[in-house]
């Protein structure tokens, strides 16, 4: 794959609490761009989910094989509008549980949503537990979202680290301060009948039937 560029950008950085911090944000996004940010867990990298070219930087950026589906990060189950086929009252018993936390969902993607983002029918969905990222989700609306590094490098856990890794590749860091470290999310596959557990996590398959159980 053809890097985008052969020229390095210059890679601002803006503290979160920077009354520019979010509009740069959001303007960067809608014009093509990519943002770091710091999440519940380690710093992001993130474009439009339905901007093909977008999605492409992101992989061009970080070395990363492009046949790896993106997760999407959400501020609100609305947002779920265009990403996936529907939303049913078994995502909303789970969602309204357990979001904004360690949860990733699985579900049917919309047609609306590019191949290069996930190549499969399904699309991976999360709300993250920190105010600033969903102040940042709400204004810029959902972002493919993936961690802000080298694949196969250290997890970037500060604005540094992103700066080291992605310094020159993207458009804007969003500082704010050390974030808690790796944590991985519990993967739960709800396109079919039964709900699967892809990736164990701080949530169990158990702590998720047991909504069904009480409801």
């Amino acid at each position: 794959m053809e890097h985008y560029s052969k020229h390095a950008m210059h890679t601002l950085t803006l503290k979160i609490d920077d009354p520019q911090a979010i509009p740069t944000a959001k303007g960067t996004i809608h014009t093509g761009g990519l943002i770091a940010f710091p999440t519940d867990t380690i710093y992001g990298v993130a474009a439009d989910p339905f901007n093909p070219e977008a999605i492409q930087r992101i992989y061009a950026a970080k070395e990363r094989p492009d046949e790896k589906a993106l997760p999407v990060l959400i501020s609100s189950l609305a947002q779920l509008d265009g990403l996936v086929l529907f939303v049913d009252e078994r995502v909303r018993l789970i969602a309204n549980a357990f979001w904004p936390g360690p949860l990733t969902l699985i579900l049917p993607k919309n047609a609306r949503v590019p191949t290069d983002l996930t190549p499969y029918p399904t699309i991976g969905v999360r709300m993250p537990n920190l105010g600033f990222t969903l102040a940042l989700l709400n204004d810029t609306g959902p972002l493919a979202t993936t961690s802000a590094n080298i694949s196969g490098g250290p997890n970037p856990v500060d604005a540094a680290s992103v700066m080291a890794h992605l310094g020159g590749k993207i458009e804007l860091i969003l500082d704010g301060g050390p974030t808690p470290g790796p944590t991985a999310s519990t993967v739960a596959d709800l396109s079919g009948a039964e709900i699967t557990i892809l990736r164990q996590g701080p949530i169990t398959l158990a702590n998720l039937q047991a909504l069904f159980d009480e409801a």
